[in-house]
């Protein structure tokens, strides 16, 4: 019951306070030591280096967050407060959504500000996107993060506890640095990548299913949401991104497209503004839903284990 109660604590602590100070939060701390690591290893440039990086990262961070809740466990309620805001820094609800509905703000003031504002937020070249492709690239951002910064560290809560979320926001953050199929990346990311493929796995069609039922609930095409995950969630380089992202474009009929990447969806409806506000309805359904149904499939599990024993 502890997990849950740390869980609920967490997601509270980050709905109403969101990320803490980037001097202290550790996913960059992850990242500058990250930054460190490679630029000592370099030379090293091999699969691995990049074996040897991420075991590094784990053992500091994990034997950090374990020291501190050990310290913490002098007190329970401490414990849990303690617990709480260690993990809240695994996952984003607040700072996801917040960024997102900013770019639909952007654009009602001028599409320059929005394409800078959505440069912080994706990797391809934003100087000359238009305002049907800026939004696209928002709700692409969104609809895959749910699976990234919200449903998978609380999965891996669920299973592994607090060092299962921090691993896997571990994994998740080197692969979004080092991931890239660059020179510089392509033999020391080829790990990290993997490894987060093999995480998101299962979380990411959890994910989708669940964005379908977010659709149902909402009286949105869940049909088409469910009918065009499964017809286009492959078709991105990820075997994983595309799952959330296609049951989105096809519960809201839009098309979504990185330039010779992918394409997802059919252009039923136009991309506007309003499109990101849509999103972010159907991402809050998304996550209360997975929420509450996570939640009763935990207290049964828990239930039933008492009652074995």
């Amino acid at each position: 019951m502890n997990i849950l109660i740390i869980l609920v604590t967490a997601i509270v602590i980050d709905l109403l306070i969101g990320e803490p100070p980037s001097k202290i939060h550790p996913v960059v701390l992850m990242g500058n030591l990250i930054v460190n690591l490679k630029k000592y290893l370099i030379k090293y440039n091999n699969k691995l280096t990049g074996i040897l990086i991420t075991i590094i990262i784990l053992l500091v961070f994990n034997i950090l967050f374990a020291f501190i809740i050990k310290i913490s466990t002098i007190n329970y309620y401490l414990f849990i407060i303690i617990s709480a805001l260690l993990l809240s820094t695994t996952f984003a609800i607040k700072s996801l959504i917040y960024s997102v509905d900013q770019i639909g703000e952007d654009l009602n003031i001028s599409i320059d500000k929005a394409r800078n504002s959505i440069s912080y937020l994706v990797s391809r070249d934003t100087s000359t996107l238009t305002e049907p492709e800026i939004i696209s690239a928002a709700v692409e951002t969104l609809t895959e993060n749910i699976t990234d910064s919200i449903i998978a560290p609380i999965i891996y809560t669920y299973i592994f506890g607090i060092f299962g979320a921090v691993t896997y926001r571990i994994i998740n953050t080197l692969d979004a640095m080092v991931g890239y199929k660059t020179p510089d990346n392509i033999n020391i990311g080829w790990f990290p990548a993997r490894f987060d493929d093999l995480l998101n796995y299962i979380p990411a069609r959890i994910t989708g299913i669940m964005v379908v039922f977010a659709a149902f609930t909402l009286r949105l095409d869940w049909k088409n949401s469910y009918n065009i995950m499964r017809r286009d969630a492959r078709k991105t380089p990820s075997p994983n991104s595309g799952f959330p992202m296609a049951a989105a474009a096809g519960a809201l009929g839009i098309q979504l497209r990185k330039a010779d990447y992918y394409q997802l969806g059919d252009s039923i409806n136009q991309l506007k503004i309003e499109t990101i506000k849509k999103t972010i309805l159907l991402t809050k359904i998304t996550i209360v839903l997975f929420l509450i149904i996570s939640s009763i499939l935990y207290l049964i599990f828990i239930i039933l284990i008492v009652i074995w024993i």
